[in-house]
């Protein structure tokens, strides 16, 4: 195991290496020239070559992206051309609103993802399971703009039931100890805040962890389809092991490894930024971040965080990968090693 783990840790450099050198040419090539956008449509071209020397942009491009590694390497990741903050102190100053979200996100998803799942694949055929497959697919059919916009619509604009923007109400934020606003406030005891950032999360959750839902509901059906056609799940019952703990200690432990790797892949997903919902929503999270900074052409802005969005999938990609092997012991990654 721990052979693999170094493999796989070490498969991260030619992965990172591939995604900065893709999404650094790309911002150069594609997106506009960030002097003028930085220093407004008045600007005169002296001050605009200015600009670009100072921040390195006339050097050749090989020698910026040498110097963009190098930086990387250390733990640098430049600085912004608007804030004049560092990369990652922009980056983590945002990364928990969106752990947060994504967390609340693929609880919901699970919770409901799975219990769609086992109800339908259990009672096949039936209202129950036709039911379920219909809001899966309406789950990954459904544009997640246009839900948002939806529930806006209603839970706040209609209803004014729940807050459309934002994570918090500025005048109830509490002290920040660890950055999620959930957690601080019941740190602080601050229970009106509590109940205002909960307030706060329900529609970008909701809106989030639809599709997430829809794809661990059908998994999950189909993985308890296929484990109660197993012999063992017949000689259960043949043996008068009562149906529900049939279900629920033989099949749904066995169902649950593919389902379990779906769920993380999707948390690797949602952590990579979501960039609809918080878009929505004006989630302060690295997904709304990001879509600014691309608008502005925010050169190290966007490398930084794309370099991240990577490194969160191939470590969830391992972590995934470890916990699978936890659970099915039939599963040997040091014979596939050797």
């Amino acid at each position: 195991m721990a052979k693999y783990i170094v493999k796989r840790l070490l498969q991260l450099i030619p992965v990172l290496f591939g995604v900065s050198l893709i999404v650094f040419f790309l911002m150069r090539v594609c997106a506009p020239d960030p002097a003028a956008i930085v220093l407004g449509q008045h600007a005169t071209q002296e001050s605009m070559e200015a600009w670009r020397d100072a921040n390195g942009l006339n050097d050749p491009i090989v020698t910026q992206y040498i110097d963009f590694i190098k930086g990387a390497l250390t733990g640098d990741l430049g600085t912004s051309y608007y804030t004049k903050a560092p990369v990652t102190q922009e980056i983590m100053s945002r990364f928990p609103a969106t752990v947060e979200l994504a967390v609340v996100a693929i609880i919901l998803a699970s919770a409901f993802g799975i219990a769609i799942g086992v109800i339908s694949a259990v009672n096949k055929n039936s209202i129950f399971d036709n039911g379920g497959m219909l809001l899966s697919l309406v789950g990954v059919s459904i544009p997640i703009f246009w839900l948002g916009i939806l529930l806006i619509i209603l839970f706040s604009g209609t209803l004014h039931w729940l807050p459309s923007t934002g994570r918090i109400d500025p005048a109830l934020r509490p002290d920040t100890i660890t950055g999620f606003m959930i957690i601080d406030s019941i740190l602080t005891g601050n229970m009106d805040a509590l109940v205002d950032a909960l307030r706060h999360m329900v529609l970008p959750a909701i809106t989030l962890s639809l599709y997430s839902m829809a794809i661990i509901a059908r998994m999950t059906r189909s993985s308890m389809l296929e484990t109660l056609n197993q012999d063992y799940i017949r000689t259960a019952r043949a043996k008068g092991v009562p149906e529900k703990k049939v279900n629920k200690r033989h099949a749904l432990r066995n169902a649950m490894l593919p389902v379990a790797t779906v769920i993380g892949l999707q948390l690797g997903s949602l952590l990579g930024g979501a960039v609809l919902t918080e878009s929505v929503y004006s989630w302060p999270g690295i997904g709304n971040y990001t879509v600014q900074c691309i608008m502005k052409s925010d050169f190290p802005v966007v490398q930084g965080v794309v370099l991240l969005i990577a490194v969160i999938f191939v470590l969830m990609n391992l972590i995934v990968d470890v916990i699978y092997a936890f659970l099915d012991p039939r599963i040997k990654y040091a014979k596939k090693e050797a």
